[in-house]
């Protein structure tokens, strides 16, 4: 996924499916940088992890 894509999916209304190594995931935030995004496992575990956008897919 590139920078354009996450920030498009950030200012979405709908419920855009994003998996990060097979797992189903909340975007939280673009890095300045825009190179890494701040996730979370969708369901009731709110730990966040900053993972590489490239490892993001969409569904």
């Amino acid at each position: 996924m590139d920078a354009k894509r996450v920030k498009q999916i950030l200012s979405s209304t709908a419920d855009i499916e994003v998996r990060y190594n097979g797992a189903s995931v909340w975007i939280d935030k673009l890095s300045e940088d825009g190179r890494t995004a701040t996730v979370h496992l969708r369901g009731p575990l709110e730990e966040r992890s900053e993972v590489e956008i490239g490892e993001l897919t969409e569904l």
